[in-house]
């Protein structure tokens, strides 16, 4: 094992990243599942924390690792290549990775957990199933930010859709699974970021200093970022940043992605880079406002014929978000709206950019945790219960789950028919 263990961390350096075991963790309860993965809902027994842990089956990552035609397995490749980024992110909208864990038989890494469940339970509580311009611009600036910084690193992120979109315990957003990203070159010197957590993002230990509120904050007299805020060395020209974005030589070829949430560009295959992510915003901001994705077909060859082929059906007025729609479902990537274009739209007319995480009542904050103790201990063997569910071999079969545990089991089994088709979810 202990071989093992050094193949799978020799991508990156550990020295930071700390060792997590099973003996420290209580997994409360296991809350999805996609292709590839489980993720439980633990506690840190030391701190008394409460993580989101996803755990993937080491025998199957293996088995495709040696069936996989490329020298260093691509699987391998996406799994370190994630909690490699983990690492990197210092950012309020992102995850902050905890540490990893490593077993015969499963690996995986912890992040914090967000109480608020996903962008697309929310959307669906409300009672018409979507959401008000107001709220949708909250959250559409966030995750502006977010990209971002992400492109600011070089990091394509490559999977935008509501599920992906988690809401914090103070109503804020994190953006997770980072398993399908690719690095390009960075979009701006990594001296100068353009979202450095020091000049623009608040710290923990300011938070509680947030005075602002999600309806002053969308207020039409809130001022607009004056020049002080927009340095003309913070970020490139628009020129040069829809240059970067659109032209640029460096370019993925991978095939990935939901397929209600992928770009034109990614299905025909000629390469893309992180204009991609803008056009899963604008299904993401479709979505929010109609309830529906733009481009849904009866199955994948039709949808991928609407993306190719059919305009939005951006019905009502028109007015500044529908705008921005259109404008980031634009087919042709080299068109399509970037950065500073989205940042100086009219639908952010008024915002001020560097306080939208200091939002300190955004428009929809989690009750608060009542509840450690409304959690049974359920006794959840995690690596067994992950065994049960992907394991295709005999060892799946050869274990002997209690009623609730074979209870989880078949409901998570059911989660995966209902999730949007991914090319390579988890």
């Amino acid at each position: 094992m202990g071989g093992e263990a050094v193949e799978w961390h020799h991508h990156y350096p550990r020295n930071d990243v700390l060792a997590l075991s099973l003996q420290q963790m209580k997994a409360l309860s296991a809350v999805g599942r996609g292709a590839k993965g489980v993720v439980f809902l633990v506690e840190n027994e030391d701190a008394k924390e409460l993580w989101a842990l996803k755990v993937i089956l080491r025998g199957n990552i293996e088995k495709k690792h040696k069936d996989s035609a490329a020298k260093d397995g691509s699987e391998y490749r996406r799994v370190s290549f994630e909690q490699q980024v983990l690492r990197q992110f210092d950012h309020r909208l992102l995850p902050k990775l905890r540490g990893s864990l490593s077993t015969d038989k499963i690996v995986g890494y912890a992040i914090d957990f967000c109480p608020g469940r996903d962008l697309n339970s929310l959307r669906k509580k409300q009672t018409e199933k979507m959401f008000s311009d107001d709220i949708i611009r909250f959250y559409a600036a966030e995750l502006v930010l977010a990209l971002e910084y992400l492109h600011d690193l070089g990091i394509v992120y490559r999977d935008m859709k509501p599920e992906n979109i988690m809401i914090q315990e103070d109503g804020h957003i994190m953006l997770v699974d980072f398993d399908l990203s690719t690095r390009l070159s960075s979009k701006s010197p990594p001296s100068s970021p353009t979202m450095s957590t020091n000049s623009v993002l608040p710290q923990d230990s300011s938070r509680r200093k947030r005075t602002s509120s999600f309806r002053w904050w969308c207020s039409s007299g809130f001022a607009s970022d004056d020049d002080s805020d927009t340095p003309s060395n913070h970020r490139p020209s628009s020129n040069s940043v829809f240059s970067a974005e659109s032209d640029s030589v460096e370019k993925s070829n991978s095939f990935v992605g939901t397929e209600e949430y992928v770009a034109p560009e990614v299905i025909l295959g000629n390469g893309h880079d992180f204009a991609v992510d803008w056009w899963s915003l604008g299904v993401v901001l479709y979505e929010m406002l109609y309830g529906v994705t733009p481009f849904r077909g009866s199955n994948r060859k039709e949808t991928f014929y609407r993306i190719l082929s059919k305009e939005p059906d951006l019905v009502g007025e028109q007015t500044p978000l529908r705008d921005l729609i259109r404008r980031l479902l634009e087919k042709d990537p080299g068109r399509r709206i970037s950065m500073d274009g989205i940042k100086a739209h009219d639908f952010f007319k008024g915002v001020r950019w560097r306080s939208v995480v200091e939002i300190a009542r955004p428009p929809f904050i989690p009750p608060p945790e009542t509840d450690r103790q409304d959690f049974e201990d359920k006794g959840i063997d995690v690596e067994q219960f992950t065994e049960g569910i992907f394991s295709d071999g005999e060892s799946g079969k050869s274990h002997e789950y209690n009623g609730i545990q074979k209870a989880w089991v078949e409901e998570l089994n059911g989660q995966e028919g209902s999730k949007p088709n991914n090319f390579s979810f988890f």
